[in-house]
């Protein structure tokens, strides 16, 4: 064992500056997950800090869904 963990965050619709051109879009994808509407930068970064701390620190191998619920339906 070398100590390296391996995780992964599974994104759902996101508006961010990259997708702001496809804002409808993303709007409308939004709207098909449980939580009704996309993510916003701030929450995918969370998910992203949460794995690279401490805290997750028997976590390994986990594919981490924040995607407004998609994946749970």
């Amino acid at each position: 064992m070398h100590g390296v963990r391996a995780d992964a965050v599974s994104v759902g619709p996101t508006g961010t500056e990259g997708t702001a051109e496809m804002a409808d879009d993303i709007g409308q994808l939004g709207e098909t997950t449980p939580l009704g509407r996309p993510a916003g930068p701030e929450e995918i970064a969370e998910a992203i800090v949460f794995l690279a701390s401490p805290r997750s620190s028997y976590v390994n191998g986990a594919i981490l869904a924040a995607d407004g619920g998609r994946t749970a339906v």
